[in-house]
């Protein structure tokens, strides 16, 4: 959908990260339609989105603008490990769940979460192009299909939007932050096929294979809460964040027995007295 350059801004003296849409995309989306929906991403404000800077147009190409950071996203973590280890999965998992959640009451839907739109950054999650697929969505209309982009990747499409259904709510981000976590767990998407057709086909009409086919190791009270849907991402902020605070509770180290002191009767030369430690 867009190529990412590496640039300076030389009025604010900061390394920043320009994405410029490609020019099928551009041609039907016009740029004043597309600033104006933009918009809508650059008002938010959350510590795990992504920022945007700016956006415009140059030459007939539309850009817009966000922060160099550094760090890795959950794509380039998997290519590397492959899976995550479990606490580290539900924290990322929270934290996206956390953004999902702000943006939706803020009547914002990603459309298109996944492992390459998560940065991990300074041990917290941040979700990249924060209402991108929403302005281009608005923006196109129904002429998206003209420039052979579709939004949302298969991999991680509610199956609403696999049927490309046109009112789509945060409980498609909710499906497709599942996808994620599900791959970060178990090292592979819920469905996997050889074509976008065919994995849209699964996810229609086959549920996927429990993660404890794929991982043992993953702990009850984790898997069995996305056995269903849930209703928004607060209530899945809400129970991870509970899980990690049962967990923090459980591991911490028992109190020590601690001793008391008193001064027994027998005194020593010079007046000091021996302690006698009560148990």
């Amino acid at each position: 959908m867009a190529t990412v350059y590496l640039a300076h801004d030389l009025k604010h003296e900061r390394d920043v990260a320009i994405k410029v849409l490609k020019p099928e995309l551009a041609a039907v989306l016009g740029a004043e339609r597309f600033v104006v929906e933009i918009k809508t991403t650059a008002a938010m404000s959350h510590p795990h989105i992504l920022p945007l800077f700016d956006s415009g147009t140059a030459d007939g190409f539309l850009f817009y603008v966000m922060p160099d950071i550094q760090g890795e996203t959950i794509r380039e973590k998997l290519n590397r490990e492959t899976q995550c280890g479990v606490d580290e999965a539900v924290r990322i998992a929270r934290d996206v769940a956390d953004a999902l959640d702000y943006a939706h009451r803020h009547g914002v839907i990603h459309r298109d979460i996944k492992p390459e739109n998560i940065l991990l950054h300074d041990g917290r999650a941040m979700v990249m192009d924060f209402g991108i697929a929403l302005a281009v969505s608005a923006a196109a209309g129904g002429r998206l299909t003209e420039t052979g982009l579709s939004l949302g990747t298969p991999h991680y499409m509610s199956p609403e939007q696999a049927t490309a259904e046109k009112e789509i709510s945060g409980r498609s981000d909710v499906y497709s932050l599942a996808s994620v976590l599900y791959e970060m767990l178990t090292g592979a998407p819920p469905h996997v096929r050889a074509s976008a057709q065919q994995i849209i086909m699964k996810i229609i009409t086959e549920k996927a294979e429990p993660v404890t086919t794929l991982r043992k190791a993953v702990p009850e009270n984790v898997r069995r809460r996305w056995r269903k849907r849930w209703r928004n991402c607060r209530l899945i902020a809400s129970r991870l964040r509970r899980r990690s605070e049962l967990r923090s509770t459980t591991h911490r180290s028992p109190p020590r027995r601690v001793t008391a002191c008193t001064p027994a009767s027998r005194c020593l030369p010079g007046g000091g007295s021996v302690s006698r430690c009560l148990p």
